[in-house]
């Protein structure tokens, strides 16, 4: 026995923690060793204030036997802590988060499809679905540059083939002729220089045959309402083939 285990036997035999076999045997030490004795009555001279401060009550029966177990305890694999304790319930939160995970990333997900569904809605009711005609407009050149199509409510999609090169100060704009005899109406401004869907109202049906062209116009449009540009491009429009 090493002098720490022999001290803590005497602290326990002192304490009354010990099992009656360990009291009997450092008795039986202390009897034949001075020494121990002489360490087992310090232990009890330094914990003899505590002696008087409280009331000697038994352990209860089987207390040792129910301890024993719970001391004996391999150094190299702790105990797993315990999931519940007496007056306290622990609650693992691991499956809650792995379910507000999930939630986050299906609201997520659901706002990304709304959203590009949303587009895809609005560009479907922009674009005619159904053009009643088709114009290819063609520049000086004879160089075809843009696609117009323009459905019955006169939406028209302006689908430009070549990018072309704006005059610095000016935009383009697009123009048809409803009526042969009449005056050009404006469609509209491609200002972004980008292909676009453009929509105007109060205009008849397009026809086949019907003028469509796109000039160089001041920013902001022409000051006229007619064309006063130089023409990038024009074509008669054509009905489809469906």
């Amino acid at each position: 026995m090493t002098d720490r285990s022999l001290d803590l036997l005497i602290d326990e035999v002192v304490l009354g923690l010990a099992s009656e076999a360990d009291t009997a045997r450092l008795e039986e030490l202390a009897a034949r060793d001075p020494e121990v004795a002489a360490r087992l009555a310090s232990a009890r001279d330094r914990f003899a204030p505590l002696d008087e401060t409280a009331d000697d009550l038994p352990l209860p029966d089987g207390f040792w036997d129910r301890l024993a177990p719970r001391l004996d305890v391999s150094e190299e694999k702790p105990p797993a802590p315990e999931r519940e304790t007496a007056g306290a319930e622990v609650i693992d939160l691991a499956p809650l988060r792995a379910r507000l995970t999930r939630w986050r990333y299906a609201a997520v997900t659901g706002i990304a499809a709304s959203l590009l569904l949303a587009c895809l809605l609005g560009w479907s009711l922009l674009m005619p679905s159904d053009p009643l005609v088709v114009a290819v407009l063609l520049d000086d050149r004879g160089e075809a540059i843009a696609l117009v199509e323009s459905g019955p409510d006169n939406t028209t999609r302006v689908t430009l083939l070549e990018r072309p090169d704006v005059p610095s100060g000016q935009v383009m704009q697009v123009w048809t002729k409803p009526e042969d005899d009449g005056p050009p109406v404006s469609l509209g401004l491609l200002s972004t220089g980008l292909s676009r869907v453009l929509s105007v109202e109060g205009l008849p049906e397009p026809h086949p045959a019907q003028l469509y062209e796109i000039t160089f116009e001041p920013a902001g449009g022409s000051p006229t309402n007619l064309p006063t540009g130089p023409i990038l491009g024009k074509g008669l429009a054509k009905e489809p083939v469906t």
